[in-house]
């Protein structure tokens, strides 16, 4: 196992997670912040334990993890030196097709 130097939100990562905050953000300016601090919390681990998460059920590919929060499910890829966060979604709903998903 490579050594992990980075972390990188993609572009759908950093879409899902600012779509939530901004959700949230509607009832209570306070619970977003928290609410975003936790989840970049939740993730400062990874560098250092990268298989912490759980294969994603539904694709079943090691590769492609999870990090449960709460409700939520932050997806993310290990890709040789690099962490790709590519989603944060809520629990209840479907999860998309991911590249590299299979």
């Amino acid at each position: 196992m490579d050594k992990i130097e980075k972390i990188i939100w993609t572009d759908d990562g950093i879409k899902s997670f600012e779509d939530i905050i901004q959700y949230i953000s509607n009832d209570s300016t306070y619970y977003a912040s928290e609410f975003a601090k936790r989840i970049v919390s939740s993730i400062e681990n990874l560098p250092e334990f990268p298989y912490m998460g759980r294969i994603v059920p539904e694709y079943n590919n090691p590769d492609l993890r999870e990090i449960i929060y709460q409700n939520y499910r932050i997806l993310y890829k290990i890709r040789g030196d690099t962490v790709y966060l590519i989603l944060v979604i809520h629990g209840s709903r479907q999860l998309p097709e991911v590249e590299g998903s299979h």
